[in-house]
This record gives C-alpha cells, sequence and structure tokens, in this order.
C-alpha cells in the first residue's frame, strides 16, 4: 500500500459546480481509478485559498501510465478543465506533497 497527496487549484466561484461533478462522478471514471489500484480517494477544500488538497491510497499494482492515457480520464479533465488550473494536455496542475506526520 502506498499513500500519496497532492494540491491542485479551484477557480474561483467554482466551489459548488466542483461539488457538485464530484457527486456525480462518473461510473467508468470510478471503475477505471478502482482498477488502476486506487482504492482510498479524497479531496478536501480549503476555502479560504481555493488550494484542493487530495490524498489516494494505491495498492502495488497502480499503473498511472494506464490511468492517465485513458480516454476516459482525458474526457474527464476536459469536463474539469473551467474549474480549476490545468495543464496544456488539461490535467489538472498538482503538485506532490511530503508527508510530514502519519497515525495509522
Amino acid at each position: 500500500m502506498e499513500m500519496v497527496a497532492f494540491k491542485m487549484k479551484l477557480k474561483a466561484g467554482n466551489e459548488e459546480e466542483y461539488f457538485r461533478r464530484h457527486q456525480e462522478i462518473w461510473p467508468a471514471l470510478k471503475d477505471l481509478l478502482t482498477k488502476n489500484g486506487i482504492y482510498d480517494y479524497a479531496i478536501f477544500l480549503n476555502p479560504e485559498t481555493l488550494d484542493l488538497f487530495a490524498v489516494q491510497k494505491r495498492q502495488e499494482h497502480y499503473d498511472q501510465n494506464e490511468l492517465i492515457n485513458s480516454a476516459i480520464m482525458k474526457e474527464w479533465w476536459l469536463y474539469m478543465r473551467d474549474l480549476m488550473d490545468t495543464n496544456l494536455d488539461n490535467s489538472p496542475v498538482s503538485l506532490p506533497l511530503k508527508q510530514v506526520f502519519y497515525l495509522p
């Protein structure tokens, strides 16, 4: 098991829409994440800065290449790009976070 955390950025005024879209996450995307080893995933919002903090728990068979190259993931990125800071390929700008404490 591996646990990773990263930070993304929401654009102002999109808090409710970001929440709504994630409440209606596509079943195919959920299946893709699970199939590729992500078994626990949470995203938190700091409403003062609009920073999004994500934490994922991944199984040993986690396959980032299959995940980021899938048509479903690319479609999700396109769907979400108007709400958050993105790269040229529409993927969210993401900054890895260093773990400094963990209490299992």
